[in-house]
């Protein structure tokens, strides 16, 4: 297994951290309030990972992140990504979510038709999505329960998070007023 590092930085969303090795980019955690909360995240599921400096990729990555959470419209597609301790269903559950674009949602459901399983299947894509290990670079925010419902969100602030992130992209997920208002009888 490649050695692991990782750099914790600031956004205006609160603290985020990303891990990475010599293939790609391995852990992000989404932001918490502090740098010291952050990283007992990260290293959580990466006890052996040091600080590093990042490499211009990576570095590149950190740079997206940070005019992401200041409102930013940001393609994360690009990042190499190294998900080799994943399966091989989770990793196409996983490709088929970073073609989500940005100000744009599916379903568990309908990730699962496009990845040509049926409908027991959606279960798996959510699976997959509590366990996304590179949140935001693979825009896990983006996929919704059936009915467009928010669904979980594992992050830091639970679907909370995940309707912030989405308002950041334009994405309104309550029902927009009324255009008319009612008689008042």
């Amino acid at each position: 297994m490649a050695a692991h590092q990782y750099l914790i930085f600031g956004t205006a969303g609160g603290f985020c951290g990303i891990a990475w090795n010599d293939i790609g980019i391995t852990r992000f955690q989404l932001p918490t309030k502090s740098a010291d909360s952050t990283e007992r995240l990260l290293l959580r599921r990466l006890p052996e990972a040091e600080r590093g400096t990042p490499p211009v990729e990576v570095q590149e990555a950190i740079e997206a992140v940070k005019r992401y959470f200041a409102g930013e419209e940001v393609d994360f597609s690009r990042f190499k990504l190294d998900l080799q301790d994943q399966d091989d269903f989770f990793r196409e559950i996983y490709a088929a979510a970073r073609r989500v674009g940005w100000g744009h949602t599916t379903t568990y459901g309908t990730i699962a038709r496009e990845l040509g399983a049926g409908p027991e299947a959606a279960r798996d894509v959510g699976q997959a999505m509590a366990k996304n290990p590179v949140a935001l670079i693979i825009p896990c925010h983006r996929v919704l329960a059936a009915g467009g419902k928010i669904g979980g969100f594992s992050a830091p602030g639970g679907s909370t998070s995940k309707a912030h992130m989405l308002e950041l992209e334009g994405v309104r997920l309550t029902p927009p007023e009324p255009a008319q208002q009612s008689l008042g009888f």
